[in-house]
This record gives structure tokens, sequence and C-alpha cells, in this order.
């Protein structure tokens, strides 16, 4: 038998691509947040770091507006975002 290629197991590359807007936010952790009803899918820049956004799928409208709304946006995030399914996107290019 022979072994599959290293290729094989990459990543495919979606066929849409969602451009989310992000807006920036008072956090300590987080740079940006964006939201995409559409699809459901919160995005998330970091203040450290490259600039690689992060997007979590199936997240509810009222989540996000949570989110927005909490008196401590990096907290609300830590414990109700980042234990979620997730993409890493590459920065954009400046």
């Amino acid at each position: 038998m022979s072994k599959p290629s290293s290729a094989a197991s990459a990543a495919p590359v979606d066929a849409e691509l969602i451009v989310i807007a992000m807006q920036p936010v008072k956090s300590n952790q987080l740079a940006s947040i964006g939201y995409d009803a559409a699809s459901k899918t919160l995005a998330a820049t970091f203040t450290r770091g490259p600039g690689t956004v992060y997007e979590y799928p199936n997240v509810d409208a009222k989540v996000y507006a949570d989110l927005m709304a909490a008196d401590s946006i990096g907290s609300f995030f830590g414990k109700h975002i980042k234990p979620l399914p997730f993409k890493k996107l590459a920065p954009a290019a400046t």
C-alpha cells in the first residue's frame, strides 16, 4: 500500500468566501469583531498576533448582540465563543 501524499491532507479551499465587515472593539484581548447574519458567522481578530481572522460559524444573532453589549467583551468571548469550532484565515495584506 502506498502512503497518501501530504498534499491530500491539506485543508480544502472554501468555494464561497464570506466577506465580513469588522469593527474595532474596546478589549484587551480582541481588536475587532464582525458578524454576518445571513451565514450566522462571527469573525474576530485579536490584539496580539499578525491579524489572523478567526471565523466562528453557527453563532446566533442574539449571542453576537450579547457579546457586543457585554461589560467585558473579552470575558464574554472567552466563555461563549472561544470554545466553538472555528476557521483561521490569513490576515489581509496591507
